[in-house]
């Protein structure tokens, strides 16, 4: 107990690495994943470094700094080595958790509330879940902490102030160009609500910082914006159209009404109960170590999830930014019950403490046996994973029910945090256990099977991000948002999704003849005409020869 107390940045690490980098080949790659692997390809296939690409036609929806940095373990590791390629982003989940540290330390000059709000903040489940679901965004996020971190200490501070002026800017700017303005308006912006709300940018007057901070806003300008001047002025039909497409997005895409994120809490997992009794502030206001800098982190939680609330797109990744104040904010709460459980906590405080770790407690006991009902005749090769985790996590819950009647509450917020570390790390491969789809069919060895017979391969229409992926290099596309292309020669393959076959079909058949060769389906664990089955992660492939 001493050493984790006196290591707190080695136990963050620690938690960091079993959480993050374990297993990583498991999940299959997603459809954002697909879009970000195929960009980082083209950079090193077609030497798309600026002028990005996805499946060669233009992709500049999102900048390119994850797409470089992909690029480049890329090239280490190989396009073929899927751990490799999310390794960076793993990385900078980690590198997250320590900058919530060490933020949280200058807020609070506390250790041990520093690295309960780290460790809240790296086992939030939308930010594990961020990390394959959309991989960018833990990028934006990540560098736009690190900024406030550095524009905390330029408001408080009076030394230092142009160190922490460019450093606040370089790193605000290569948020930006990971995923344009989502951050600076979704984190940095309630942020500086907030922060003026509660300090009133007292001391940012006080010492006369105008000078730097405009040197800031103009470094953080360059850094974020230089990137899309050069494409707009390099391919500006491209740019335009695509620019219109995404802003008509925000307000005609998923669109959902004002209240749809005022459930955000729950997206922090594990977390629901504890975070949910943190925003009850007229109850744990008096109760707090430090009043001020809760109130600071309740408002900058509840503002950005104002700001996201006014967008009409609305999609539950979007609340990504909102669990990083939320996890200072919960850190506040974990703080107060296990400083003072023993001694002060009257009968009604500790039900939901009880029923939080008791809950927590009861799934790790129950773990063993409803992963065996569930997995019982899938579990053939998985069985070394199922011993492992089962033993694991039923030793984890009978030590939280130990702990918790000894009312060692910082030991129970350590076993949940081991807890989410052996889900990650022992349980996770358990669901190669579940059901398969029977007509599951990768595209991986198309290319090269038809090269050798010296037939070309096209798509027609929209074809699925996962399959150009698969399929492992560009596929030329027949039909475009304007125009249809024939190609040339007697013979070819065209690769045509369900909802484009009447289209192909009226367009082809007169003067070709059209062989159903095989279908591809990269739906992995459901099957045709279940619920969780996706059209668009199916390819059918013609054989097209002229008459």
């Amino acid at each position: 107990m001493t050493w984790l107390k006196n290591n707190p940045i080695a136990l963050i690490f620690i938690a960091g690495i079993s959480i993050f980098l374990f297993q990583l080949n498991v999940i299959p790659v997603t459809i954002m994943e697909a879009r970000n692997f195929i960009t980082a390809r083209e950079m090193i296939t077609e030497g798309n470094w600026l002028l990005t690409t996805m499946n060669e036609l233009p992709r500049y929806e999102k900048p390119p700094l994850p797409s470089w940095i992909t690029a480049i373990f890329g090239l280490i590791f190989g396009f073929d080595n899927i751990a490799g390629l999310r390794l960076p982003t793993m990385l900078m989940a980690i590198f997250l958790g320590y900058i919530g540290y060490i933020f949280s330390l200058r807020l609070l000059n506390n250790k041990r509330h520093a690295l309960i709000n780290a460790l809240i903040l790296l086992s939030s489940f939308y930010i594990i879940v961020i990390t394959i679901e959309a991989p960018w965004d833990i990028y934006t996020h990540g560098f736009m902490l690190t900024g406030i971190y550095f524009l905390y200490h330029f408001f408080k501070l009076a030394e230092n102030k142009w160190k922490n002026s460019l450093l606040a800017a370089i790193f605000i700017g290569l948020s930006f160009m990971s995923k344009g303005p989502v951050s600076l308006y979704a984190l940095l912006l309630p942020f500086l609500l907030a922060y003026g709300f509660v300090y009133k940018y007292k001391d940012f007057s006080v010492y006369r910082k105008y000078i730097p901070l405009v040197a800031m806003v103009v470094v953080a300008s360059i850094i974020g914006i230089w990137w899309f001047l050069y494409v707009r002025l390099a391919d500006p039909d491209a740019f335009l159209a695509i620019t219109k497409k995404e802003t008509a997005n925000w307000s005609s895409y998923n669109v959902r009404p004002f209240y749809y994120y005022w459930s955000f809490f729950i997206q922090s997992g594990i977390w629901t109960i504890p975070a949910l009794i943190s925003l009850m502030y007229p109850y744990l206001k008096d109760r707090v170590s430090d009043k001020k800098s809760y109130l600071f982190t309740f408002l900058w939680t509840i503002f950005s999830v104002i700001l996201l609330s006014i967008i009409p797109e609305k999609k539950a990744r979007y609340l990504v930014p909102v669990l990083i104040p939320l996890a200072l904010n919960t850190g506040f709460y974990m703080e107060y019950v296990i400083s003072n459980f023993q001694s002060s906590f009257v009968r009604k405080e500790k039900i939901p403490v009880y029923f939080h770790f008791g809950l927590i407690g009861l799934i790790c006991i129950a773990f063993p046996f409803v992963a065996y009902f569930i997995l019982k005749d899938g579990l053939g090769a998985f069985w070394g994973y199922y011993a492992l985790s089962s033993v694991v996590l039923f030793t984890i819950g009978i030590l939280l029910f130990v702990q918790l009647r000894k009312k060692q509450l910082f030991l129970c917020f350590l076993l949940t945090i081991a807890l989410v570390g052996a889900i990650k790390s022992l349980a996770l491969p358990l669901s190669g256990a579940m059901d398969k789809n029977s007509h599951y069919k990768s595209i991986s060895h198309l290319n090269s099977t038809l090269l050798q017979e010296g037939i070309a391969t096209y798509c027609f229409g929209e074809i699925a991000p996962e399959m150009i992926w698969d399929y492992g290099t560009t596929i030329p596309v027949l039909k475009g948002d304007e125009e249809i292309t024939i190609p040339d020669g007697e013979k070819f393959a065209v690769l045509v999704i369900p909802v484009e076959e009447n289209e192909f079909k009226r367009i082809f058949d007169p003067e070709y003849r059209l062989t159903l060769k095989t279908v591809y389906d990269l739906n992995y664990n459901a099957d045709p005409g279940t619920k969780g089955h996706k059209n668009r992660l199916i390819s059918n492939l013609y054989i097209v020869e002229k008459r």
